[in-house]
């Protein structure tokens, strides 16, 4: 099967994944706007920062490094050193997440009050932390895989992660209605963690057949034969073999683990600031936390959604890259990148018009709010950027620029970050509005600048 074989193959998988997902996400957050009313969906998305950055803390840079060494290692026929690979990765990453569960449960109180200024937000982070070490199990696996370029699992891993977290969520809202008569927005905390529990059990139920080499389809057929887990062993690996994929898995890890973190820490910044800076505006507490829940438990949902198609391309293309880097065919390379830049961003100018004529409509009619409505109509101006930047960043990663995907990450986030605190205090929050679409459009024309010093001329490769 040749790369662009590869590519669509997979893209179709995960986007039809994507698409199951967030269609089920869609309707689950019209029924969290419904049953806890927009300050209790900004009271919830108020702790996500601190789940992204435990999650980069602990797991993103490895899951990246793993996908894209087991991409080069499979192409030079070392499948062993790949598997050892991802076995060193996956205990690395659990181990920090174990250390970060723990320091979350025993800081609780401090981040809650002190960091995103809501006390409340006390259980809510105890309960999330239990997250941390499923995270880091099914995402490192899905890394091998998609290092493998099969995403058969990814996308299985997906759909019961959303699937029991819907389910987990409503069976706990039924149960405390009839008990009780009312139900606490925590328990949507703890749909998080079901959900990530079975995802993760899901995936290491189908690691060990999967270390002895075999296919998704073999697995499964094994399965269906013995009626038992597929593959009960694990490949041995010594202490002085474990150091040796240590030794090589670092020096790609820190650097894309720092990456994230900053970026992160960033996004923290800007988010845990919104709600404050709006009563700087004028606004009480009540009403800041409100219109933070509309944005980010409403109207970005919406301008994400058709994102599903984009991200599951920038999933396969960074390997992709990668390997055709390794074997130094530029026509085959600005073939690629032209091919699925301009696809993404002629999505995004078709889901821009869509969202400019149905805006309001679908603010009013899927959330009951006028605000989400306007907030849709002046985020579509952002979706041919928004779109486009995430395949331009898998591209720069696949290249191995790494520290250019963080310059233009932190460019864009500082200009949102000085939407947030000098624009929001004049404008209100459409001044961050503004600055959103100014942020992607930078990050747009700068990615296409560094890509093109990189393949564009001749040698660069």
């Amino acid at each position: 099967m040749s790369r662009k074989q590869t590519i669509i193959r997979g893209t179709i998988i995960l986007t039809i994944t994507g698409f199951l997902s967030r269609f089920m996400g869609f309707f689950y957050r019209i029924f969290l706007s419904r049953t806890f009313g927009e300050e209790g969906v900004g009271l919830y998305q108020l702790i996500f920062p601190v789940y992204a950055l435990c999650y980069s803390l602990t797991t993103a840079g490895i899951e990246t490094a793993i996908s894209r060494t087991v991409a080069r290692k499979i192409s030079l026929g070392r499948e062993r050193e790949a598997r050892e690979f991802l076995l060193t990765g996956l205990s690395l990453s659990f181990f920090l997440a174990c250390i970060c569960m723990v320091a979350m449960q025993k800081n609780a109180g401090f981040i809650a009050s002190e960091i995103l200024g809501d006390e409340r937000c006390v259980p809510l982070l105890t309960i999330l932390s239990y997250t941390v070490p499923c995270s880091a199990v099914h995402s490192c696996i899905c890394g091998y895989c998609y290092g493998l370029k099969q995403t058969s699992i990814p996308a299985a891993a997906q759909l019961i992660e959303q699937s029991t977290r819907i389910a987990g969520v409503y069976l706990l809202y039924r149960v405390l209605i009839r008990n009780q008569g009312n139900a606490p927005v925590t328990i949507a905390v703890c749909g998080l963690v079901i959900g990530e529990f079975f995802s993760a059990l899901y995936t290491t139920t189908i690691l060990p057949g999967f270390l002895k080499g075999r296919s998704i389809t073999q697995i499964l057929r094994r399965r269906a034969s013995s009626g038992l887990p597929a593959g009960r062993a694990f490949p041995s690996m010594t202490t002085g073999i474990l150091c040796r994929r240590l030794k090589e898995l670092l020096p790609l890890s820190v650097p894309l683990t720092a990456n994230r973190v900053l970026i992160n820490l960033l996004q923290s910044i800007e988010a845990i600031s919104i709600p404050g800076r709006l009563q700087r505006f004028g606004l009480d507490t009540s009403q800041a936390l409100s219109l933070y829940g509309v944005l980010n438990g409403m109207a970005l949902p919406c301008i994400l959604f058709p994102s599903a198609v984009t991200s599951s391309i920038s999933i396969m293309l960074m390997p992709t890259v990668a390997e055709i880097q390794a074997s130094d065919d530029r026509s085959e390379m600005l073939d690629i990148i032209k091919k699925v830049t301009g696809a993404c961003f002629t999505l995004g100018l078709f889901c821009c018009l869509t969202f400019l004529l149905f805006g309001s409509w679908i603010g009013l009619a899927l959330f009951g709010s006028r605000t989400a409505g306007k907030f849709i109509l002046t985020l579509a101006w952002i979706c041919p950027f928004l779109y486009t930047n995430s395949a331009l960043s898998s591209i720069i990663n696949g290249l191995g620029k790494t520290g250019s995907t963080l310059f233009v990450n932190t460019f864009s986030l500082l200009i949102r970050i000085f939407g947030v605190f000098y624009a929001i205090p004049l404008f209100g929050i459409q001044g961050y509005l503004w600055g959103l679409l100014i942020s992607q459009l930078a990050a747009t024309l700068l990615s296409v600048w560094i890509i093109y010093q990189n393949t564009g001329r001749k040698g660069a490769l």
